[in-house]
């Protein structure tokens, strides 16, 4: 996040930059910090992460692997289990998935 963005600016322009999808913020699913989530990134940058999980849906642009991204695709809700993702990731796509069920709001 830079100085000058908003926290749904900043979640609009990293899904841009790293997926090629232009997107519009619908909600949010809830924000997620633990102190003992320590990121190590190669290039020596060391965080302790915190997360706001927001909704968005596309309204342009091109899926396109970037300098971010090894892989993208979409999935159905039923492959995400078997993706090798961080357990945080399913945790955040979980709440959005039963939030998002008939019936519960």
């Amino acid at each position: 996040m830079e100085m000058t963005d908003s926290l749904p600016g900043t979640a609009v322009r990293e899904v841009k930059e790293e997926t090629g999808l232009d997107v519009e913020i619908t909600g949010l699913v809830g924000t997620y910090t633990d102190p003992r989530h320590i990121i190590a990134y190669s290039d020596g940058e060391v965080r302790r992460q915190f997360n706001i999980c927001f909704t968005a849906r596309v309204v342009g642009g091109r899926l396109a692997i970037s300098d971010e991204s090894t892989e993208l695709r979409f999935v159905q809700p039923e492959e995400i289990d078997r993706l090798p993702m961080h357990h945080t990731q399913q945790l955040r796509i979980r709440h959005f998935l039963v939030r998002s069920a008939p019936g519960c709001r």
